[in-house]
């Protein structure tokens, strides 16, 4: 014998099923559409973060160029200091044969101007670790 009750519950069953299934149709709807505000409005906070740490990676990169840069200028400062060494001690050899002829022939020897003091080498900052 079947039962009276669920025979009676059955067609009301139906459509509250149905609308549960709605319900929940809906509420994925609106996590759905929630999920893509958020992304939108979210989106161009992304995209400037992304343009900054770019250009952190520039700045990174142009100090490190800029580092080496000093080093070679560095290395080339010594390079001419010890070009300009080499022609001061070729000019001081070059000349002690006419002084030494003048000094023998009695010639009085003329008044030169003193070479260029040199400058002491500046003071170096210590290089930061990075």
């Amino acid at each position: 014998m079947p039962d009276l009750g669920q025979d009676l519950l059955r067609p009301l069953l139906a459509p509250m099923q149905r609308q549960l299934d709605l319900v929940q149709e809906l509420l994925e709807r609106e996590r759905r559409l929630q999920r893509e505000v958020v992304a939108r409005l979210l989106g161009p906070a992304d995209a400037i973060f992304d343009l900054l740490e770019q250009s952190g990676a520039a700045m990174r990169q142009q100090a490190e160029a800029l580092e080496e840069a000093g080093r070679a200028l560095e290395q080339t400062a010594a390079l001419v200091k010890a070009q300009a060494e080499l022609f001061e001690r070729t000019v001081r050899m070059a000349r002690e044969p006419t002084e030494l002829a003048k000094s023998v022939a009695g010639v009085e020897r003329r008044g030169r101007k003193p070479a260029a003091k040199r400058k002491p080498p500046p003071k170096r900052r210590p290089r930061r670790s990075t």
